[in-house]
């Protein structure tokens, strides 16, 4: 009987693989080729006398109501300048990294065939951590002073929990986050378990566009505290079903189990061994437990379901490891 079941486990494993290479080979075959800008050389290779020539190369990276003197006093400060050769050391050749966006975009357009793949614009920005990549229907901007590794030295002052996502195997992760921004619908629900399940959306289109990423990688976690996560997923939900936070709209939910943070909050002793925004880790997890119950449903139209429905048909139970 054993091997009775392990015979059908392993076909069922071979039959997964032979559908997700089928996708991909189809994958392979979308016509995608990007363009890309580099506006941060533009900018910090010209003169100060050549800043209206770039300006209108580039008009969208220069507001209106910012004047020419602070843009001169940027190509002149030293630590913009000094900013701008650690980037050009690391960034000076782009290619793989848009090989490996192109590739994003040819999922992209397997799974959103209306979606056409932007202009790529790379750039040096302010170190905005929670805007990394931005994606518009048109243009894909790249911030690469984030990317330069978790180590750097322009990086002191920024809490490691911070910085330990800098490296630059993050940047398609967050490429695919930003692209979560705009083809995710968003969710009118602001109770807790909403909140999981819409960051789990964001989780699951990186499985659908990255798949050869880890899953640690997609989150931006340490193998360390994705193991955390795997090893007490049963407590973790047993802990948020016990104290009734599915349904709650309590404001300081969010800042404890899905915000940015350097731990979880359950207000245990174990507390500081969690990974922060462990609920975008349970709300994929659900996701995943409905995609594996609905084969029926399309990733377009589970990106768009209700988060209450999702849970409901998703037969979520995670069991205690023995």
């Amino acid at each position: 009987m054993k091997k009775l079941i392990g015979l059908f486990c392993i076909s069922l494993v071979a039959i997964a693989c032979d559908s997700k290479a089928k996708v991909e080979k189809e994958v392979e075959a979308i016509p995608v080729v990007t363009k890309l800008n580099r506006f941060e050389q533009a900018f910090y290779e010209s003169k100060p006398s050549e800043l209206a020539k770039v300006k209108q190369q580039y008009p969208d990276f220069f507001p209106e109501d910012v004047p020419d003197s602070v843009w001169i006093n940027r190509l002149q400060n030293k630590d913009w300048q000094a900013l701008y050769r650690e980037v050009s050391k690391r960034y000076k050749d782009f290619s793989a990294e848009q090989t490996e966006i192109d590739d994003v975009f040819k999922h992209v357009k397997y799974y959103f065939p209306k979606v056409k793949e932007p202009a790529i614009y790379t750039a040096i920005g302010e170190m905005d951590y929670l805007n990394k990549a931005i994606y518009t229907q048109d243009k894909l901007i790249v911030s690469l002073e984030m990317y330069l590794g978790k180590n750097h030295p322009f990086y002191a002052g920024i809490p490691q929990y911070i910085r330990d996502n800098f490296e630059p195997r993050q940047m398609i992760p967050d490429v695919v986050a930003a692209i979560g921004f705009r083809v995710i619908p968003k969710s009118r629900k602001a109770d807790f378990l909403s909140l999981m399940i819409d960051a789990g959306k964001e989780l699951y289109l990186k499985d659908l566009l990255i798949p050869d990423y880890t899953d640690a990688e997609k989150i931006g976690y340490t193998p360390k505290q994705l193991q955390f996560c795997q090893e007490n997923e049963a407590y973790i939900w047993e802990n948020f079903v016990q104290n009734k936070y599915l349904y709650s709209t309590d404001s300081k939910l969010p800042n404890r189990f899905i915000n940015m943070a350097p731990f979880s909050k359950f207000y245990l002793e174990i507390d500081n061994e969690t990974p922060g925004r462990i609920g975008q880790w349970v709300g994929w997890q659900i996701i995943r437990s409905f995609v594996e119950n609905n084969e029926d449903v399309t990733p377009k139209d589970l990106l768009a379901m209700d988060a209450h429905r999702i849970f409901e048909q998703s037969k979520y139970k995670p069991k205690k490891n023995e």
